[in-house]
């Protein structure tokens, strides 16, 4: 096990109508007027957002709505939102929705509160984040994690650009989850959130980290029951209890615990980055298309590894560990064909994906030098698990 240092400041509001507490636990902060960050009209439809405001309104919380943060969420965007929320004197920011609306409300919030930093710059850590105003969140998608973890993406459409800021001033000060709101939510969009879930861990898990049980047992653990209760809200989103189980493990999927004492990997999220930001496609989608390839490439690093993975989350039997770690791969991968999700590039849905796309990709994925620890990779590696997932 190596040092870690371990920090969840962010109270889990959890249960039934939960949203009604938003007004409630803004007050707690001090909030007197809160800058809500919301998506599509669906919450509005189903009357989620309706509730929320009378939540603050009950409590005396002023605010001002900003609605329409689409997924793979934009800077330019968020860079409107900030403006707005600046304008109206924002003294905290409530997201409602899944992890674009967060991300987004976390980029708002630091904009508001370092007002003389460009977003892009605290993104590329040109321009550190040095404090931000309260952030909370109301769950509706069990997916990215960002209701509890220091991370957040944005994707910069004018240079085809996505990139991650991790920094403690990310972490929201409270969550609310109640799982009955992610009940309407679309088979697919489920999948995602699943896929999304379980490459949050996959990509900790992977580690040549060694002595650290407990950690890979937390790991383990919320694998397999991600899988359990992704495939049975997919097949019936009103199942509550396994809702719940896929809601939970979203939030603990990202807030660190499943990757202490570890060296963590993360090479499939940066590839996965450069494939949303060229094809705009769902982030789960660009996980689950690249996966195979970076397990199959990375797997002789050390196939002990792989094996573990095989035996501990899909009880595989075979005592040899090379072919253990290939049956585990396999399983993995059947695992997403059943939720429908691609498992190589060309079942995106994006078109052609070209000898020139993917040089361009790698290039951009490895443009500040090696990525990942599993095995470093560089360009060429890149470039090689690109081609290899170009074909099924």
């Amino acid at each position: 096990m190596k040092d870690f240092e371990f920090w969840t400041p962010t109270k889990i509001v959890f249960g039934k109508d939960t949203e009604s507490r938003a007004g409630a636990l803004l007050n707690d902060l001090g909030a007197k007027r809160a800058f809500i960050v919301y998506g599509g009209g669906s919450a509005v439809r189903s009357g989620l957002i309706g509730r929320v405001e009378q939540s603050l309104k009950d409590s005396g919380v002023a605010y001002e709505l900003f609605g329409g943060v689409r997924a793979n969420p934009h800077l330019e965007y968020a860079e409107e939102g900030a403006a707005k929320a600046k304008s109206f004197g924002a003294d905290a920011v409530l997201a409602v929705g899944g992890g674009s609306a967060i991300d987004t409300a976390k980029a708002i919030a630091h904009s508001v509160a370092n007002p003389h930093k460009a977003i892009w710059d605290m993104w590329t850590g040109a321009a550190p984040v040095e404090r931000s105003i309260p952030i909370g969140a109301v769950l509706t998608i069990p997916a990215a994690g960002s209701e509890m973890s220091d991370s957040a993406v944005l994707t910069n459409r004018a240079t085809m650009v996505k990139r991650g800021l991790s920094c403690p001033q990310n972490r929201p000060a409270f969550a609310i989850m109640n799982p009955a709101l992610a009940a309407t939510l679309p088979r697919e969009q489920l999948a995602y959130g699943t896929s999304d879930i379980l490459m949050h861990t996959l990509d900790r898990y992977f580690t040549h980290t060694k002595g650290n049980p407990l950690t890979d047992a937390f790991a383990e653990s919320l694998l397999r029951v991600a899988m359990g209760a992704g495939l049975k809200v997919y097949d019936d989103p009103n199942d509550y209890d396994a809702m719940s189980d896929l809601m939970w493990c979203s939030s603990v999927s990202h807030n660190g615990l499943t990757g202490l004492g570890a060296v963590t990997d993360f090479g499939p999220h940066k590839l996965g980055h450069e494939l949303s930001a060229r094809y705009d496609v769902a982030h789960g989608v660009s996980l689950t298309a690249i996966w195979r390839a970076w397990a199959e490439y990375v797997c002789p690093e050390e196939p002990a590894r792989f094996a573990r993975f095989a035996r501990e989350v899909f009880a595989v039997s075979e005592p040899d560990d090379a072919k253990a770690a290939k049956q585990g791969i396999e399983r993995q991968v059947a695992y997403f064909k059943r939720l429908n999700m691609p498992v190589w590039l060309g079942e995106m849905g994006a078109g052609e994906v070209t000898a020139e796309d993917i040089a361009f990709m790698a290039g951009r994925a490895t443009d500040n030098g090696p990525v990942a620890n599993f095995k470093k990779i560089y360009f060429d590696d890149a470039k090689a698990i690109y081609t290899a997932a170009n074909h099924a």
